[in-house]
């Protein structure tokens, strides 16, 4: 909690009330020690006290942040959330405890797969500005490509994703992939983003890169042949 002496005190009376560790500093801003806390209530006394460099790190902070106001009229930019000075402490420790939880679940709902953010909670694959919706069972199946490295075969995923139902076969992990193959080269031109080869579907391709320091040491040595007709690379 960043603020001015009062405000803190008054905080320190209610620790033994609340749900949640509060460590209160009036202190010069130092960005070192703001990061290490996940939520930063900070009085607007304090925010008025602090240079516009120091408001513009602030802004870029991923803590959760709360503005504590007598005016929620007050204009910062800085804050997506803010309480509403007199509060009651029951009030105190539900919006920012419901905040945590709002923040911990966004956080968790938000993946990376490749190039693109996967919302769990807005059913889309996004890149950029653009995205598509997905249904429930595509993000099954990102979620389950995300978890294995190796290919999945068509009964694999029909068994994690579909639980072997009654109503599913192999034709449905073939229509499923390609619906939502479909969906990616349609709006995002890509036609690489679900792969696939005899051992059946993945995100990634491994790829075995070998220097040709090594190549021309183990030709030398007998230990490697080249088809050159084929390009085939023969251990």
């Amino acid at each position: 909690m960043l603020g001015s002496e009062n405000f803190n005190i008054s905080l320190k009376e209610l620790k033994d009330y609340l749900n949640f560790e509060l460590t209160t500093t009036n202190d010069d801003f130092n960005i070192n020690i703001i990061e290490k806390y996940d939520v930063l209530l900070i009085h607007e006394e304090y925010l008025n006290d602090l240079t516009q460099l120091k408001k513009d790190v602030l802004k870029k902070t991923d803590q959760l942040k709360i503005l504590a106001t007598h005016s929620l009229k007050n204009s910062s930019s800085i804050f997506l959330n803010k309480l509403s000075l007199p509060i009651y402490i029951k009030d105190l420790k539900q919006i920012i405890e419901n905040l945590i939880v709002k923040k911990s679940f966004n956080k968790n709902s938000s993946i990376k797969i490749k190039s693109y953010i996967l919302d769990k909670n807005e059913k889309k694959l996004m890149k950029n500005k653009n995205f598509i919706s997905l249904t429930e069972k595509e993000i099954q199946l990102l979620e389950l490509f995300l978890k294995k490295t190796n290919p999945l075969s068509k009964n694999q995923i029909l068994a994690d994703v579909w639980k072997y139902s009654s109503d599913a076969d192999t034709h449905t992990v073939e229509t499923h992939i390609y619906r939502l193959r479909k969906k990616v080269k349609s709006n995002f031109s890509d036609e690489n983003f679900i792969l696939n080869d005899k051992n059946g579907y993945v995100l990634w391709k491994k790829e075995i890169n070998l220097s040709w320091n090594f190549l021309q040491k183990s030709i030398e040595n007998g230990l490697l042949s080249l088809k050159k007709e084929k390009g085939v690379l023969n251990v």
